[in-house]
């Protein structure tokens, strides 16, 4: 009876997860604005009742992909920390790397996490979750870098925003100078 209860909840998880994606999907394609139980069933392939099901309200499935978009940009950057660290580097080429591939061929995904942040300006409910990703960097950081690294990342949300209106991406090249700039030792 148990390993057919754990396949369900499998199940379950996997769909919870689908209809997560399909979110981001549409957050991609229509704003947050066009997010409604029905369009994300739709993006997903599954029926309404399924999105009703896993998330209750508009609230819940925004805060879960919130949640889900903040934990994997933290895992990606936390391992781009990693990687750097081992190599005795500070990670300028890697951060660089990463916003521009942001900025470009994942220039909609970005947008649509933005859109959700700033979502959460207006929706305090939301905010939990929108910090959720500064909270996982700053426990990787020792107490007396915090303020570096607040710098840091208020840096990058600059440049991710000007990236986003510039009618063309910026390259690797062009940023790495500025997130050394940001990197550098104080």
């Amino acid at each position: 009876m148990k390993a057919q209860r754990d396949g369900r909840k499998a199940r379950g998880d996997r769909r919870r997860q689908e209809i997560i994606d399909a979110t981001l999907r549409v957050i991609e394609r229509d704003g947050v604005a066009g997010v409604t139980h029905r369009t994300v069933a739709a993006e997903a392939g599954v029926p309404t009742t399924s999105t009703t099901y896993h998330f209750a309200t508009l609230n819940d499935l925004l805060v879960a992909t919130l949640i889900s978009c903040a934990k994997d940009m933290a895992t990606e950057v936390y391992w781009m920390i990693d990687r750097a660290r081992s190599r005795g580097s500070l990670g300028a080429d890697e951060v660089a790397n990463l916003l521009a591939e942001a900025l470009g061929p994942r220039r909609g995904r970005t947008m649509a996490e933005y859109e959700l942040y700033l979502l959460a300006a207006r929706r305090p409910e939301l905010r939990p979750a929108a910090r959720r990703w500064l909270d996982v960097l700053t426990s990787m950081v020792r107490p007396d870098d915090l303020v570096a690294l607040r710098a840091f990342l208020a840096g990058i949300d600059g440049l991710l925003i000007q990236g986003l209106i510039d009618d063309e991406p910026p390259t690797a090249e062009e940023l790495r100078p500025v997130v050394e700039y940001l990197l550098r030792p104080r």
